[in-house]
């Protein structure tokens, strides 16, 4: 496995394309584990994505006042998952961390195996999901842990443009993140162009007020096929505008209404980010387990693909 994608995030390049996916239930059977690790790396092995991400699932009830949609279900530890199950797919994990759950020496271990690595490891530190939340440690805490005790770490932060359009002011926890050591940040699932557009703008904006070039802004897109996934969606804090949530609800075929949003909307953002000479991609992601929607993510990855690849030419 090479260090490409590392070194195409530090260069801050844009145009790259990475997979998400969360690792299996804990309560799996080892058999389990394996057969579903199978089916995914059958599935990822023939996409060519520049990098995979893993993430670090946590029950967010306390962030929002209606009940989850699905039951939550502890999964399996991210790291183990990445590094074990899918140890054949030689490509670049960037493995979710929710220092909520950490104490400052869990935290540090952590640190220490993730510079013990053969080769450079990337992360995204994630914080509690709600103020209300209780114990961990602060995500500001733990950006200067990894800076002392594992420098060589690649850090990523998290982006998301529905605070953005609440408070304007989510450009400022960017440049806040990247001066704590985040060389890239990933999004949310995006439907709402405006709020994601104008958090670019105003990002764009202030690198003209003396800082340094834009990070990698990586946009994560996940299909919705049912209102089901619509309404989890929507509990996770995703936007939908009016008009789209209608299209999606009463089209005939939801699931490939959703791809199609999904393109305009990366097209539109892509022209718009190349106009502030912000560098972005993409992450595509299935937020369901059904099948259908997973198989729908993998066929989206592959358009969203093919039209950046056909911009760069």
């Amino acid at each position: 496995m090479n260090d490409s994608l590392t070194e195409r995030l530090r260069a801050r390049t844009g145009g790259i394309c990475l997979y998400g996916l969360a690792p299996p239930k804990r309560a799996s059977s080892p058999r389990q584990l394996e057969e579903i690790a199978a089916q995914q790396l059958a599935r990822l092995q023939p996409l060519s994505i520049d990098g995979l991400i893993v993430y670090d699932i946590q029950d967010e009830a306390a962030r929002a006042s209606e009940p989850r949609p699905f039951p939550f279900l502890p999964t399996l530890d991210p790291d183990t998952y990445a590094y074990e199950y899918l140890a054949s797919l030689e490509i670049q994990k960037i493995v979710y961390r929710c220092v909520a759950r950490d104490t400052p020496e869990s935290f540090i271990e952590w640190l220490r195996q993730q510079s013990a690595a053969t080769t450079t490891r990337a992360s995204v530190l994630v914080g509690a999901p709600s103020r209300r939340s209780e114990g961990g440690i602060p995500l500001s805490r733990a950006y200067a842990l990894a800076r002392e005790h594992a420098p060589s770490l690649l850090l990523g932060g998290v982006a998301i443009a529905e605070r953005h359009a609440s408070g304007a002011n989510e450009h400022k926890r960017i440049l806040a993140k990247t001066a704590s050591g985040c060389s890239f940040f990933v999004t949310q699932a995006v439907y709402d162009v405006t709020s994601t557009k104008s958090l670019l703008s105003d990002y764009a904006l202030a690198m003209c007020g003396g800082h340094s070039a834009p990070m990698p802004i990586i946009l994560t897109f996940s299909p919705c096929g049912s209102a089901k996934t619509l309404s989890f969606m929507k509990w996770l804090g995703i936007t939908f505008p009016r008009w789209l949530e209608n299209d999606l609800r009463f089209a005939k075929n939801p699931l490939e209404m959703s791809l199609r949003l999904c393109e305009r909307i990366f097209e539109e953002i892509w022209d718009y980010a190349e106009t502030k000479r912000i560098p972005v991609g993409i992450n595509v992601e299935s937020v369901s387990i059904r099948k259908d929607e997973i198989d729908a993510s993998v066929e989206l990855f592959r358009r969203l693909r093919r039209g950046i690849r056909n911009s760069e030419r």
